[in-house]
């Protein structure tokens, strides 16, 4: 089987061009490294800052500079930016805002806090015309993209419509009144700017088309369609005509894009085809889900491909931008592209022609027992570097501190627990679960090959049930019937939800919030729950009927059952994303369940690797467990790296920030945040000093809600 392909035409093209486009790069806006300029540091998202001030001698002495409370509190995953003095970052309702980088002084802020509040943010986008006259903050609320003036905060109303520009547009009329919004910031190339989208992960999922945008119109610019179309590369890859299938979608980029600006080429790292967990509707190989893209960023041509899941039913989404980064191997540079993966995989190609630099072998895996389920018979498997996630668990590895230990082998004993084992009517541990391995944070790079990646090594359990037949949910009431269809995977057929896996109770909800309120969350989506755009306002309002236990009331006014055929149906689903844990909520596999790595890609060799954050429950328990970070904590969020040779990151369930020795891995600093650093830090400098920031918004795996970004910086 091809690994990689790279059309003859596109190398001499590129051959013919890149003399030119290296002379005239389109990067306007080269880091100095006082600014940090783009999402994750660069347009190489190598989260690298050639700073120098804070050292390992120094980094003990570092002290608050100053706090910035947002007015609201909630999960901030942003990496802020910051252009010539000025942060510029989102608040947990999806607020953007311009800071005095120096002081935390604000010095605007946009949005309606009560009605911008339907999606958690990474960050914004800065671009501005080449004599720099044109300053803007690109961001999204829901499915809008919006130009800001940066200077002002005020809406740029010759942008798109009044504005705004529609994330649907190049998705096709099938796509309309469904789910799209964007958690991450898009990615510049002269006039353009290159969206990721998020969208449901179910049947009724809209296709994950990457397009281009123009930044001063707000006009898509060009598609690149990641469900071929007929004629399209890869459309035999799926069943015939696929791509207008109501019940096949996604494939998107979610988690962001790289740019090599000066050769013009663009990297996607996209998800699976939804439905995520059962592709009896999409038979085949499924390009261009889970792949590594190489796309010339002028006019979204395709110039190279890898995929790293055949025919996904395991939500193995690339979640991270890829690494753009220099490395010496054979005895000679070589411009790279390393992809992190959820199952703790890394992947490393020469940037121009998508050759791997390390062997990659398409492994056999099980076959899936579901009837219709043509799971695809071997998956890729990169022999070098060695995963940094667990990849399989055994009876030994059941967590020895939990009193829960007899129960969990049990339940281990009862399931599927083979590395890409199919999901199963019995059940299947996935491991790492679908938080990874590497998460949404990414890995750092620096100019000596070395990449820096935190991971998850948490343990999942999916299980595969029938979906209820049309005829079946005809007998339910109308609001029992939408929320069977649309809500009961996560939350249960009881309502009780798992607020451990992050799916909170529904039951009494009357009592804790009211009917506007959900009605918004239902419609919109909050945090990492999807909007169900498609219901009808008689559906909606017979969901939140039965939620609020006064269905009667409102029973006449549903639409009628059965099922519109309009309405998606799969004859499986599972059961719900369940974390394979304890009565205590500690994970099931022994510890760590977080690390942190170094990995020279020059070699494929670990130069380093410790165990991540501490788990608050285990304190004093054990020689793993006594304060230290030797148990390792979920996290979520990335590291930021520096020449200095310093390496800082939050991300950690302990709520602390850390700063480590990224040549040995040593423990430097730490100190308490008031909240949770579920995001990657941003490192800069104003006025002669280096400050480091990170938004505290906590409010995941348990932990309190939080609203400063906290900035640092030496006495």
């Amino acid at each position: 089987m091809k690994r990689f392909l790279f059309p003859l035409a596109a190398v001499a093209a590129l051959a013919l061009g890149w003399s030119q486009l290296a002379q005239n790069p389109t990067d306007t806006n080269a880091n100095d490294y006082t600014n940090w300029g783009e999402y994750l540091g660069g347009p190489d998202r190598s989260h690298y800052s050639a700073l120098a001030q804070l050292t390992p001698r120094n980094v003990t002495q570092l002290k608050v500079a100053w706090t910035y409370h947002t007015g609201s509190s909630g999960q901030i995953q942003t990496n802020p930016i910051i252009i010539d003095g000025v942060l510029y970052g989102v608040t947990p309702t999806v607020q953007a805002f311009a800071l005095d980088a120096a002081t935390g002084r604000e010095i605007w802020k946009y949005g309606d806090s009560l009605k911008a509040w339907h999606s958690t943010s990474r960050g914004v986008a800065y671009w501005q015309s080449k004599d720099g006259s044109d300053k803007r903050i690109l961001y999204t609320v829901g499915p809008k993209l919006l130009a800001l003036d940066a200077t002002t905060g005020q809406p740029i109303m010759s942008f798109g419509n009044n504005g705004t520009a529609d994330l649907h547009d190049g998705l096709g009329e099938q796509a309309k009144d469904k789910f799209v919004i964007s958690n991450t910031p898009g990615t510049i190339f002269d006039d353009l700017i290159v969206m990721p989208v998020r969208l449901s992960e179910g049947a009724d999922a809209a296709p994950g088309y990457v397009r281009a945008f123009n930044v001063r119109t707000g006009k898509l610019a060009w598609t690149f369609r990641t469900i071929p179309k007929p004629g399209d590369y890869g459309y035999t890859t799926w069943p015939k005509d696929a791509y207008k299938n109501e019940t096949v979608g996604a494939a998107n980029n979610w988690a962001g894009m790289a740019i090599d600006r000066p050769r013009g080429i663009l990297y996607v790292p996209t998800g699976s085809a939804a439905y995520d967990f059962y592709g009896g509707n999409r038979v085949g190989q499924n390009l261009f889900a889970n792949c590594l893209l190489a796309l010339d960023a002028r006019t979204g041509k395709r110039l190279w491909h890898f995929q790293a899941v055949h025919h996904d039913i395991w939500d193995r989404d690339f979640p991270a931008p890829p690494n753009l980064l220099t490395v010496r191997h054979d005895g000679r540079k070589i411009d790279a592209v390393a992809q992190v993966t959820k199952s703790g995989h890394v992947f490393v190609f020469d940037r121009v022609t998508g050759k791997p630099l390390f062997p990659i072998v398409e492994t056999p895996v099980p076959r899936s027992d579901i009837p219709g389920e043509v799971s695809w018979p071997t998956q890729p498997i990169p022999q070098k570097p060695a995963a940094f996630a667990r990849q399989q668990m055994t009876e030994a590895d059941i967590n020895p501190y939990s009193t829960d230990r007899d129960s969990l082998l049990a339940v281990f004993r009862g399931i599927g627990t083979r590395q890409y084992e199919p999901i199963s009517k019995r059940g299947s541990l996935l491991f790492p679960g679908c938080d990874g391995g590497a998460e949404w944070g990414g890995a750092a790079t620096d100019p000596d090959g070395i990449m820096y990646v935190n991971a998850n090594d948490i343990p999942w359990i999916f299980t595969m049930v029938d979906a209820p037949r049309p005829d079946e949910l005809a007998g339910l009431s109308p609001g029992r019937r939408v929320y069977t269809q649309s809500c009961q995977s996560c939350h249960g057929p009881d309502r009780k939800g798992n607020a451990r896996s992050g799916y909170p109770s529904l039951v009494d909800i009357s009592q804790r919030r009211d009917r506007p309120y959900v009605s918004n969350i239902v419609q919109h989506g909050k945090g990492m729950m999807p909007g169900f755009t498609a219901l009808s306002t008689a559906d909606r309002q017979a969901l939140l009927a039965f939620l609020f236990d006064d269905e009667k009331q409102e029973v006449a006014s549903a639409s009628p059952y059965p099922p519109k055929a309009k309405e998606p149906y799969l004859p499986y689903k599972v059961t719900g994303y369940h974390k394979f844990q304890d009565s205590q909520g500690l994970p099931a596999v022994a510890p760590p369940w977080g690390t942190l790595n170094a990995i020279d890609l020059n070699t494929g060799e670990y130069r380093w690797k410790i165990p991540l954050g501490s788990e608050p429950l285990l304190a004093g328990k054990g020689p793993e467990s006594t304060g230290s970070i030797q148990t390792g904590t979920e996290n979520y969020g990335g590291p930021v790296v520096t020449a200095s040779g310093l390496l800082f990151i939050a991300a950690t369930k302990d709520a602390k920030f850390r700063a480590f020795d990224k040549k040995t891995g040593k423990l430097l600093w730490e100190t308490q945040l008031p909240a949770a650093g579920f995001a990657t830090p941003a490192t800069y400098q104003v006025g002669g000093k280096q400050f480091v920031v990170i938004a505290c918004g906590g409010a995941k795996l348990g932990t309190k809600s939080g609203n400063q970004y906290v900035a640092f910086a030496l006495p």
